[in-house]
């Protein structure tokens, strides 16, 4: 709920803190944010393009997708590693999912941090309606992840990060000094099976190196480790895979239909990943 993580929130206008005033949120200095009927709250500031993110088609193919528990084991993986984490973490502050998507993973994670409310931030209005549903600790706010992030400093006990973009020196900020930044990263032979098949778009291959790059001057890396699992996808599962990806902005449905048509039914595919723990630099 909303409610759990107001004190977390501040104004993207003037950072001030945010109150509950009937139907809208409200700072200090008067700026007012309505919230939406299905719950989540749009810290976009006037002028910030509102329309991006994931569509309502591709949020439904991740919702679907996740649902079926094709990637069960990774969240429970990464709900392993941020109970771990977070144990040693004394301070206040809630668990921050920065691109949240649909909350799937962040749910997972509040599951094993009973103690803990969440905060789901994405800038699709789609995901936020699922997120803002995803878990009963779950508060979901509007925002664009290469702004100011409309949450306190040090507010974050955790800051998830699950294939979605990243700026270190945001996720810095809101990082208590104790806390941990857990991030998710395609490994290069993710999805390999039906990369070419498809003509889907491919991982890099120093996609590590450039993650390292971005973080490094705000974070030094506490352990990683590889999650990989082969999973049995039928054919709807696949053209879930690409309806909700980047591939789906670059294709044509029509086309990826008839090449899923002529794959396996079932079909192995690698599920390959990176889960990797920083640490925050002391400023």
């Amino acid at each position: 709920m909303l409610s759990a993580v107001i004190r977390y929130l501040r104004c993207p206008y003037c950072g001030d803190s945010m109150a509950r005033a009937g139907d809208s949120l409200r700072c200090g200095a008067g700026h007012t944010f309505d919230i939406a009927r299905q719950g989540y709250v749009s810290l976009l500031p006037a002028g910030a393009k509102g329309g991006g993110g994931d569509t309502a088609a591709m949020v439904q193919a991740r919702a679907d997708f996740l649902a079926a528990g094709h990637f069960a084991g990774l969240a429970a993986d990464l709900a392993q590693a941020a109970g771990a984490a977070a144990g040693s973490v004394a301070a206040s502050g809630c668990v921050v999912d920065v691109g949240a998507g649909t909350g799937y993973y962040l749910a997972a994670v509040l599951d094993r941090l009973p103690q803990r409310a969440g905060l789901a931030l994405d800038i699709s209005k789609f995901a936020l309606r699922k997120a803002a549903r995803a878990h009963q600790r779950i508060g979901a706010a509007g925002c664009d992840s290469w702004r100011r992030l409309p949450v306190a400093d040090s507010a974050a006990v955790l800051a998830l990060n699950v294939f979605a973009p990243r700026d270190g020196a945001e996720l810095r900020r809101i990082l208590h000094p104790a806390g941990r930044l857990l991030v998710v990263t395609p490994a290069p032979d993710h999805l390999s099976e039906i990369i070419g098949p498809l003509g889907l778009l491919t991982v890099g291959q120093r996609k590590e190196e450039r993650l390292a790059g971005k973080l490094g001057p705000y974070f030094e890396l506490a352990g990683r480790h590889e999650h990989r699992v082969t999973l049995p996808l039928d054919h709807q599962a696949i053209g879930s895979v690409v309806a909700m990806g980047p591939s789906s902005w670059h294709g044509q449905t029509a086309a990826f239909a008839a090449r899923i048509g002529k794959l396996p039914d079932p079909m192995p595919v690698t599920l390959a990943v990176t889960l990797s723990v920083f640490r925050p630099v002391s400023r």
